[in-house]
């Protein structure tokens, strides 16, 4: 009972703070590990990847020996018609019947075999495609976390905004009618009051029904409800982007971006086609060896089937197609075409890259100045209701004046909030492109999140 009693804290303290790690809250980072385990896509991904990375052992094989074990077994019934000569009649038997075993070790090594060095090329080609496209998976899973994340956030603030603008809009309908029913307002007061709390309860609907749309969007993304998510920091202080250079980063594109990296790995695969179809790749030359041997049982003649016999042969096997009707030279010419069809398209790709770049570029350094901008609006439009609401109170402005001031503030706090989140996805949008958009790029949002 002692050790019970001594062991009771612990457990105590052990529960709290697993109570507090599972209240504690969720940034994106987190959000991110919860889908790698829970989103099948991402899953398959991991398959692609483990299935892709065979290839390159396939592809090394092509150029190791084969070694193939013939074996096989036969009834023989033999039976002579004619005459044979004396010799002859020895050893052939006018009937015999008997089973004649076989078995050899075959053996081949090419030496000289363009084509199958070139599939080897292609081979290793797609192992690496395949960790591209695992790549470009993670990526885009990550940003579509972040999509999520930042969704149901902006959402989440949009229905607060609402509802504190429907209470305000509420109070000044009350204060309206209030006014009215002791004869210092108008019904005219009353009326667009009235009028406009009617639209800000359609907006709340709609606010609702997008919030719960966003939660289930973040819930299938990631297997687990959006609850404790990070919100963003009271203090957001945007950074511009680092290096600061627009051509920096364009090159780290070219040379990191996925789609890049895919048509690159294309365009070697579609060379390697074409080495396999000129003329230097169609001969082969392989070393071949076996060794075998014959048995039988039975009345079976020695001339029908050996007995005992051990044969062993090595040799070179030269190969060279000639002619096959036109194909071997239209396949050349096919994969000179695909060739250049898959320079062209790296090009483009470059070219897309380029831009894409350039989009979240600018989106993270106008993202800078627009926040700065909107603070001020916000700011500004909080002055301006204080104003408007005194000018009411003294009687040189109207409680429609006031509603229009508060209505104006809350769409400066819905805007602040929308131009932080899409800082922080044009941050991460600029990573994308760059081909830099990891884990770790999602943990460095954790200076503009509330934790």
């Amino acid at each position: 009972m002692t050790m019970k009693l001594k062991t009771l804290p612990a457990a105590l303290g052990l529960l709290l703070v697993l109570h507090g790690a599972s209240a504690m809250a969720m940034d994106v980072a987190d959000a991110f590990r919860q889908a790698l385990v829970n989103d099948p896509a991402s899953q398959a991904s991991d398959y692609a990847l483990a299935a892709g990375r065979e290839k390159a052992v396939q592809g090394d094989a092509l150029l190791l020996p084969r070694v193939n074990l013939v074996a096989g077994a036969s009834r023989i019934h033999n039976r002579q018609s004619g005459e044979v000569a004396p010799p002859a009649s020895l050893l052939m038997p006018e009937s015999s019947s008997g089973t004649a075993r076989q078995a050899s070790v075959q053996l081949a090594q090419p030496l000289y075999d363009r084509s199958a060095a070139a599939n080897k090329r292609q081979m290793h080609e797609q192992s690496t495609l395949a960790q591209t496209q695992f790549t470009a998976a993670r990526q885009g899973l990550a940003l579509r976390v972040a999509e999520a994340y930042f969704g149901v956030l902006v959402a989440e603030e949009t229905l607060r905004v609402v509802q504190a603008e429907l209470n305000a809009v509420r109070h000044q309908r009350d204060r309206a009618q209030a006014r009215f029913e002791v004869g210092q307002g108008r019904i005219t007061d009353v009326e667009e009051a009235q009028a406009r709390l009617d639209g800000v309860v359609t907006r709340e609907v709609a606010a609702q029904s997008l919030l719960e749309l966003r939660r289930a969007q973040f819930q299938e993304t990631t297997g687990v409800a959006p609850q404790h998510l990070a919100p963003l920091a009271a203090r957001f202080v945007p950074l511009p982007p680092e290096p600061a250079a627009l051509n920096d980063w364009q090159q780290r594109g070219e040379h990191n971006n996925t789609l890049v990296l895919a048509k690159q790995s294309e365009r070697t695969m579609a060379s390697a086609e074409l080495a396999k179809h000129r003329l230097s790749g169609r001969p082969t030359l392989e070393l071949v060896a076996s060794y075998g041997a014959k048995q039988q049982s039975g009345s079976l003649s020695p001339l029908v089937a050996p007995d005992g016999d051990r044969t062993g042969a090595i040799g070179l096997v030269l190969n060279v197609p000639l002619y096959a009707g036109g194909a071997l030279d239209s396949r050349q010419r096919e994969s000179v075409a695909r060739l250049s069809q898959a320079e062209q398209e790296l090009a483009a790709a470059q070219r897309d890259v380029r831009l894409k770049v350039q989009e979240g570029y600018l989106a993270v350094t106008t993202g800078v100045s627009r926040i700065a901008a909107q603070e001020q609006a916000l700011q500004s439009a909080r002055s301006a209701l204080e104003a408007t609401t005194r000018g009411r109170d003294v009687g040189t402005r109207t409680a429609l004046d006031v509603l229009d001031a508060q209505q104006r503030l809350f769409a400066a706090e819905l805007d602040l909030v929308q131009g932080r989140a899409d800082y922080l996805l044009g941050r991460l949008r600029l990573a994308g492109a760059a081909g830099q958009l990891d884990e770790d790029t999602l943990r460095g949002l954790a200076p503009w999140l509330a934790h």
